[in-house]
């Protein structure tokens, strides 16, 4: 068994790791790290919360591979928001409109989708959005889960080259 990181997300993940390996027929698991809604000293919360799911997430693919099933499992990392580019006056950072998003998985075409995120090129403040996030939804629903996903999304959304067809 893969060692977890003593962390709270680590943990969680281990427990979904448990769950798949027991062979639980569950298609969507989830797993929360909070703490990412830094608008006070962004710099040293933000460093923390990215070595441990960095941490997470690695012991959590170890794992499924050491089990023989990482071919089965996809991992959507995401924030409900983002955050802005300038720091404010408290040296933290106020809620912005785009964010990365993280794909991962034996199945998972590696690499960047679309161009490396200008830090000075803004949208009034904010990082230009690249992808419209149903189009990472509907690639998912549809490439992974065998899903339609216009009944899901209540429409058409451009899928992109997130899973690999091998």
């Amino acid at each position: 068994q893969s060692h977890y990181p003593d962390t709270q997300l680590a943990s969680r993940l281990g427990s979904i790791a448990q769950l798949i390996k027991a062979g639980f027929n569950t298609s969507v698991y989830d797993a929360i790290q909070s703490g990412y809604d830094t608008h006070a000293v962004h710099l040293p919360s933000h460093s923390r919360l990215l070595r441990e799911l960095a941490g997470a997430m690695k012991a959590f693919q170890d794992d499924l591979a050491s089990a023989g099933l990482a071919d089965r499992v996809l991992t959507l990392c995401f924030s409900e928001f983002g955050r802005r580019v300038q720091e404010n006056a408290s040296l933290g950072t106020d809620h912005g409109t785009a964010g990365p998003v993280f794909v991962m998985g034996s199945k998972v075409n590696t690499g960047l989708i679309g161009t490396p995120t200008s830090m000075t090129d803004l949208d009034d403040g904010d990082l230009k959005m690249q992808f419209d996030f149903r189009q990472v939804y509907a690639t998912i629903l549809d490439d992974w889960l065998a899903v339609p996903p216009e009944k899901v999304l209540s429409g058409e959304f451009e899928k992109m080259a997130l899973v690999s067809a091998g």
